[in-house]
């Protein structure tokens, strides 16, 4: 990279030293990454179309040659800089010209507690059979998470694990069980066909990287009602919306037969988001934790699914938590500020009544294990 003098490998090395999630290079713009939930530009030249042309090139897949560019607006691929980081990468079009952001994935996957997440999420990793989905806006830990869980079931339990993934994020190495890995476009061509195929190949644990459309919902469905434990994680916020979108994929006259499946084989689910901490020191994630009890899944088959949520406020068995509670205990334990608490809030004046102190029930967040 003479020419341009911009170095792509130094640059991510840098970015992971310093702690950045993800890496923004457009032509025509300074190199930006994001640190702690915000976009910072670097002090550097812009970047100029040569300098994109050769970063992207230099991060490319052997498999993928120039010439298949030239049919694709969008690709997702991962790269590795040994003994740094792996790393997803999405090139795009903007305006006609190359983009590239790129997500840092560690090679370190932390436990639950490390993550600071309620250590109630740690009960879904012993399950045998069901479905857990992990949600949240894009950059919120889903993926960190998942892999936390996964992990867990590596470390603890022989069995096997299958992912399917666009593309390949955390890299397990085998422990007590086996993993296999699939890339999507490499290994398998999409969600569906890699959940078809993996019922095959004897799995336990079968993660999907992400539902996207109704084939991926209806292949989730069928693995978990065959007997497997499946993992995944879906663009929503919080449980209620969660159920809601999964359902709203089929048309009418089949939402009263989705709604009953999701009742029977739902397990869980885990809707966060990362919160930045006071005097910027990072970010914590912030949870709202739906345990399926028999109740929940009345609720479900019954289409009441506020009356789910008025479940989770009103008390702590299960040790279920609203997204309020989480922000509420993040304040009370001077991690976050009130400003904070209530920017991230997605019903502002409950939070309000209970960080004055005068809201009903046990959402003080004493009772919670978090």
């Amino acid at each position: 990279m003479a020419n341009s003098g911009f170095d792509i490998v130094a640059f991510l090395e840098r970015a992971v030293a310093i702690g950045a999630s993800d890496v923004h290079l457009s032509v025509n713009e300074y190199p930006a990454v994001r640190k702690d939930g915000k976009i910072i530009k670097i002090n550097m030249p812009m970047l100029t179309e040569t300098d994109i042309d050769e970063a992207y090139s230099a991060l490319l897949p052997a498999s993928i040659s120039h010439s298949h560019l030239d049919t694709i607006c969008d690709l997702d691929f991962a790269y590795e800089i040994p003994g740094c980081a792996r790393f997803r990468v999405n090139l795009s079009r903007q305006l006609g010209r190359y983009s590239l952001v790129i997500r840092t994935i560690p090679y370190d996957i932390k436990t639950v507690a490390e993550l600071h997440l309620p250590s109630a999420v740690q009960q879904f990793s012993s399950l045998n059979n069901g479905l857990v989905l992990v949600t949240g806006p894009t950059g919120s830990g889903k993926s960190t998470t998942i892999a936390s869980l996964i992990d867990n079931i590596n470390l603890s339990y022989p069995k096997h694990i299958i992912t399917i993934e666009d593309p390949v994020e955390f890299i397990f190495n085998n422990r007590k069980a086996i993993i296999s890995q699939r890339q999507i476009g490499v290994d398998t061509p999409s969600f569906p066909d890699g959940v078809k195929y993996a019922l095959r190949q004897d799995p336990d644990v079968v993660f999907i990287g992400e539902i996207r459309d109704r084939e991926t919902v209806l292949s989730a469905l069928k693995a978990a009602e065959t007997g497997h434990l499946v993992f995944s994680t879906i663009h929503t916020n919080g449980a209620v919306h969660t159920i809601n979108r999964i359902v709203n994929m089929f048309d009418p006259a089949d939402r009263l037969h989705v709604r009953s499946q999701i009742a029977q084989i739902l397990r869980g689910t885990i809707s966060q988001r990362l919160v930045p901490m006071q005097d910027a020191l990072g970010r914590r994630p912030a949870c709202e934790l739906l345990v399926v009890t028999s109740t929940v899944k009345d609720f479900i088959e019954k289409d009441k699914l506020e009356e789910v949520y008025d479940l989770v406020k009103k008390g702590s068995f299960n040790n279920m938590i609203t997204m309020n509670m989480s922000l509420y205990n993040l304040y009370q334990e001077g991690l976050i500020s009130e400003e904070i608490a209530l920017e991230y809030s997605d019903d502002k004046n409950e939070l309000k009544q209970m960080l004055r102190g005068v809201y009903q029930g046990t959402s003080a967040g004493k009772d919670f294990d978090y």
